[in-house]
This record gives C-alpha cells, sequence and structure tokens, in this order.
C-alpha cells in the first residue's frame, strides 16, 4: 500500500471534515453512547474552525489512490490534537504512518515528548505505540461528557 502523507489545504476541507464525522459516528461508537456521538460529530460542521486549524497547525492528510484516507494535527509543536483514519481503511497502517510524521515534527521542533488525549476507542493504539496513560479524564463538550485518556511519550 502506498500511504502519500502531505500538507493539507483549504480544498482538502469537505473531505476532512466528512472523514471526521463517519469515522466518529462509525468507529467511535462502539465506545461511546448515542449522546456522545452526536456531540462529538457535530464537531464537523463548524467548517471555520477546521479551516483555522488547516491554515494554522501542522496539519497533515494520509491520501490513497489521491484519496484522503485520515488526517493528524498538532498543536503548540507538541500536542497532537487529532488523528482520525477513514471508517473503511481501518488497520491499513495509515495511523502509524501519520504518528510516525507528527512524532517527527515534533522531534524538529525540538520538544521532548508529545502530548495528547486519547479516545476509549485509541487507547490500544497509543499504548501499542509506547504511550504513557497520565490519566483518565472527564471533558465536557457542548454540554455532554466523555471519557478519554491524557497520554504522553518522551520522544
Amino acid at each position: 500500500m502506498d500511504i502519500k502523507i502531505r500538507q493539507a489545504t483549504a480544498e482538502d476541507l469537505t473531505a476532512i471534515t466528512t472523514l471526521f464525522k463517519d469515522t466518529v459516528t462509525t468507529i467511535n461508537s462502539k465506545d461511546y453512547n448515542e449522546k456522545q456521538i452526536t456531540a462529538w460529530a457535530s464537531v464537523a460542521n463548524d467548517t471555520a474552525i477546521w479551516m483555522e486549524r488547516i491554515e494554522n497547525l501542522y496539519f497533515i492528510v494520509a491520501e490513497l489512490d489521491s484519496k484522503i484516507v485520515g488526517f493528524a494535527y498538532l498543536k503548540k509543536g507538541y500536542y497532537l490534537d487529532g488523528l482520525f483514519v477513514h471508517k473503511d481503511h481501518q488497520r491499513e497502517g495509515i495511523a502509524s504512518a501519520l504518528l510516525r510524521t507528527i512524532e517527527s515534527q515534533v522531534m524538529i521542533e525540538d520538544f521532548p515528548e508529545i502530548r495528547t488525549d486519547i479516545s476509549i476507542t485509541a487507547l490500544p493504539f497509543f499504548e501499542n505505540k509506547y504511550y504513557e496513560i497520565i490519566k483518565k479524564q472527564k471533558k465536557n463538550l457542548n454540554g455532554v461528557v466523555f471519557v478519554n485518556y491524557i497520554a504522553t511519550k518522551t520522544l
């Protein structure tokens, strides 16, 4: 499989928000209830925030045959704020390729570690990549409470 990683552009906005919504509603629904999924998926509707992320953050996409199949982005140079893979392309090495690129960028920026919040769904993936769980937390999104984890990895 030839996964191409590149910087996201404004033209990718629709593909990114559609992928996000589809992945959350399909993949994350096994670990979160309907109310949580609805609140989480609704984040895709705020295209202004997504455009700001694409334009101002280190935001990358993964492509297969010129189709976006995943994305990831960094805040503050060391905080992995999002990593999502298309619902039809899980377990194909896409998340690993994105994470390697993100971790490399964090090292280029000369940060000693990477930090992230991890969903229940993504927990096994990140544990397998040697991320250390700092704590379990409850986050509020649009009045709905979610459980996730704060994790870090020394680079």
